[in-house]
């Protein structure tokens, strides 16, 4: 497998249009109408400025990590990367550079959401080693009906 030189710097609203095309070519990924739209993740980033992260290479956006945190927790959100730049260190880098930006605020635990479907995403955070918890259930309920996750196929 060939390397490639990529860079992994804070994400910015102008990454916006690269993030969300990447978004849409990645299999199985869910993205939802309002957090994910353009004012969903200006949103986001005003509220955690310096935590999220894309992965670039030659101008283009190839990997992107939407982080943010209440305080005491660091959340990892679409975590991505470009299907044929895998495998490369792409994920660990921005996943390290993520949780680097977390310490620097004084967060101490990051956790993440992966759908059991997702075996690519499983078996990359289970080689980094990150921990299954099977002591807690994970509960959602719905405030904006309209905020529907669409997959891609």
């Amino acid at each position: 497998m060939n390397q490639v030189e990529y860079s992994i710097r804070t994400m910015t609203m102008a990454d916006y249009e690269g993030v969300r095309k990447l978004w849409m070519t990645i299999h199985g990924f869910g993205i939802r109408s309002i957090d994910d739209s353009k004012e969903g993740v200006e949103r986001f980033l005003r509220r955690n400025p310096t935590t999220s992260v894309v992965a670039v290479v030659q101008d283009e956006i190839v990997g992107s990590i939407l982080c943010g945190h209440d305080g005491r927790t660091g959340c990892f959100y679409h975590v991505c990367v470009r299907e044929d730049l895998r495998r490369r260190g792409i994920g660990k880098a921005m996943a390290t550079a993520a949780m680097l930006a977390l310490q620097k605020e004084s967060v101490s635990k990051v956790s993440l959401l992966a759908f059991k479907s997702n075996a690519v995403g499983n078996q990359f955070w289970h080689e980094e080693g990150w921990t299954i918890r099977d002591d807690v259930y994970t509960y959602d309920f719905p405030l904006n009906e309209e905020n529907i996750t669409r997959f891609n196929s």
